[in-house]
């Protein structure tokens, strides 16, 4: 019993932190001593989340740390909406007509509240519940952009559902509406702010065709750090550039400024005629064709 009142201790703590020091009220469900289930209700401000989390009995030891795994209840209509595939007032239609089922059961009430991942439309469980992270192969002539009025959109190569689900998915970082290669997409913040943060240093790689021979100089001032791009304030990190040809090259930054590989090139007089992302951290395309996509194994946060 000390040992299950430990653990659940220690998981109250946990999610007080998840809350941002929300105001916590414990439910100890069935079998504290067991320390096998415990219902948490976390309220903050006007509003109250049903939170669930288990702990395995194996676990609740005064010398383990607990292992929790958090699970936010939604209300059914919520999880349709929010998830792309209706909005709320049609979510309660579907669920009406027997569209809608938790744990292979149909329900008939919108507002019951359940775990994403116990829930399935049409027969099919809920795309992605706990976030979204794809990798495209971005061809030529599209923008990484959501206005339309731009020109061809990348999001026009992704299921329609992934733009409508709140938040939707959007890019990390751009890429330029004439370059290609590896773009990540995602509906997860975090990822977005991990990857594009300067302080992370992501490596990216380009293959790029000039207009002009690439002097072998550029390789020393392109790993100098040293290079000055027109209207910057600091020079441009260590860049690895690798010539393979009169007029093309590889080159590794771990930098992402705007248009940045054309104005590094630019700078020398060279003029990018074609611009090609190979690489983004550990992401590749393999064997991806310009305009598909394929969904990646989300990282841990």
């Amino acid at each position: 019993m000390v040992a299950a009142a430990a653990t659940a201790a220690v998981a109250v703590a946990t999610v007080a932190r998840a809350v941002n020091s929300a105001a916590v009220v414990a439910v100890v469900a069935a079998s504290v001593a067991n320390a096998t289930k415990l219902n948490l209700e976390v309220q903050s401000g006007v509003r109250t989340t049903g939170l669930r989390f288990f702990v395995s009995p194996t676990l609740a030891r005064a010398d383990s740390p607990a292992k929790i795994n958090l699970v936010q209840l939604r209300r059914l209509d919520q999880i349709l909406a929010n998830y792309g595939y209706c909005g709320r007032s049609e979510a309660k239609i579907w669920i009406r007509k027997g569209r809608v089922s938790v744990n292979g059961e149909p329900v008939k009430v919108a507002e019951k509240k359940v775990s994403p991942k116990l829930v399935h439309v049409d027969g099919e469980p809920i795309e992605c519940p706990e976030g979204i992270l794809a990798l495209l192969h971005k061809p030529a002539g599209y923008v990484c952009s959501h206005d339309a009025g731009e020109g061809p959109t990348i999001y026009n190569l992704l299921p329609p559902r992934w733009v409508r689900r709140n938040p939707p998915v959007t890019t990390v970082g751009r890429l330029d509406k004439d370059t290609t290669g590896v773009l990540l997409v995602t509906d997860m913040g975090e990822l977005v702010q991990r990857w594009t943060s300067p302080k992370h240093k992501v490596v990216k790689v380009y293959e790029a065709t000039v207009s002009l021979d690439i002097s072998p100089a550029l390789v020393e001032l392109f790993a100098a750090g040293t290079l000055m791009l027109q209207d910057e304030e600091k020079p441009c990190l260590p860049a690895k550039l690798e010539i393979r040809s009169p007029r093309e090259a590889k080159l590794e930054l771990t930098e992402g400024r705007y248009h940045q590989v054309k104005r590094m090139f630019a700078s020398q007089g060279c003029e990018v005629i074609k611009l090609h992302r190979s690489r983004f951290g550990e992401f590749d395309l393999g064997d991806l064709q310009p305009g598909q996509w394929r969904l990646l194994p989300l990282p841990k946060l």
